[in-house]
């Protein structure tokens, strides 16, 4: 058979365009170089990202944290908002703020998207969001990956997903024995949705309450559109400076499953974590999702962050320079809770009262 005869398949007639990658490489190379820490060697476009072990030395014994995440449904608004610049923010902090909560310092981060289609431009701003999450959590984007999968995915469609890596000093390693009772519980805010549940907000919204991604929300003084997809906050720097001006037991991510139920990870048994509702008011969003789809309150709870991203477990003496550490890197923060003795009948945490108006 003829290599050359215009009539025989070929990767482009089967849906697959390598100039349209190649393009879509050069035109994130200047994102992706933003990135660059000290430690990382090379450029773009290698087989493998590089990075300088030799920094870990100035551990004594360096124990390396990894993650790996997504985004979940909420691609699906930025496709059919044709906004693509924000999503990689919200990757970057469902993987590296797990990362931190153990105590350890984000180093560097590889991306995979997938796509129907390689609309370069489109695929540079993805990954233009992604380096600008980088930077926001303090690591290095040191590669990624580019699948194009047509006739599983159609033209438009795409999803992202991340990996990242981390160290944190043995002895600084975070969680649940450093946990003691008369601990405070302190509540880091919400950009707002953040990355979970939209699955439920998507149905809710949607398919029962009829509501358009263009329709203006006087509550939210702009579209949903442009509320659902308001970027994760990352809070990987914050959580960082935190360990280094007080004394920090455990963090806890609120991610899928809510606050209490990520919470309850950190808590070793026989105490407890008692969250007040009273100290803090949801954000306009959170009263949407309840209302317009009658969802309950123990629903949103178990789906939804309700306005707190991220937990910060720390001795009663250290909450004033904890906060006051937040409040100068402009975190809205606040005491929204305790550890206590765990009682028979409790769970690990539980959110008690109802909301402040």
């Amino acid at each position: 058979m003829s290599e050359t005869s215009p009539s025989g398949a070929s990767y482009a007639a089967a849906g697959v365009d390598i100039e349209a990658g190649d393009r879509a490489v050069e035109l994130m190379k200047e994102w992706v170089k933003k990135t660059q820490r000290p430690e990382v060697l090379g450029g773009l476009g290698g087989f493998a990202g590089l990075f300088d072990a030799s920094a870990l030395k100035r551990f004594e014994r360096p124990l390396l944290a990894s993650a790996t995440d997504g985004v979940g449904t909420k691609v699906d608004i930025a496709r059919q908002m044709g906004v693509y610049d924000t999503i990689g923010h919200d990757l970057v902090a469902m993987v590296m703020d797990d990362i931190v909560v153990c105590g350890a310092e984000p180093l560097f981060m590889t991306d995979y998207i997938c796509v129907g289609k390689v609309h370069p431009e489109r695929v540079a701003a993805i990954v233009k969001g992604i380096a600008e999450g980088c930077v926001l959590a303090g690591c290095a984007l040191v590669g990624g990956e580019t699948a194009e999968h047509p006739g599983l995915l159609g033209p438009d469609d795409f999803d992202v997903a991340g990996a990242g890596t981390g160290a944190v000093e043995a002895d600084l390693l975070l969680g649940a024995d450093r946990i003691r009772t008369g601990d405070a519980v302190i509540a880091m805010a919400a950009s707002g949705l953040h990355s979970n549940g939209y699955s439920l907000v998507r149905h809710v919204l949607f398919d029962r309450a009829n509501l358009s991604l263009d329709q203006h929300i006087e509550e939210f003084g702009r579209s949903l559109g442009e509320e659902l997809l308001e970027p994760t906050k990352i809070y990987s720097l914050d959580c960082l400076a935190l360990t280094r001006t007080t004394e920090v037991h455990a963090f806890s991510h609120v991610t899928g499953g809510g606050l209490a139920a990520n919470l309850a990870r950190v808590v070793p048994d026989g105490l407890h974590a008692v969250v007040d509702r009273g100290t803090w008011t949801p954000a306009p969003v959170f009263d949407l999702v309840g209302k317009r789809g009658e969802v309950e309150r123990l629903e949103l709870e178990k789906t939804l962050n309700m306005g707190v991203g991220m937990i910060a477990i720390v001795p009663e003496e250290s909450t004033d320079v904890a906060l006051a550490t937040l409040a100068d890197r402009g975190v809205d923060a606040w005491i929204a809770g305790e550890i206590t003795e765990r009682g028979d009948h409790t769970t690990g945490a539980e959110l008690v009262g109802d909301y402040a108006n």
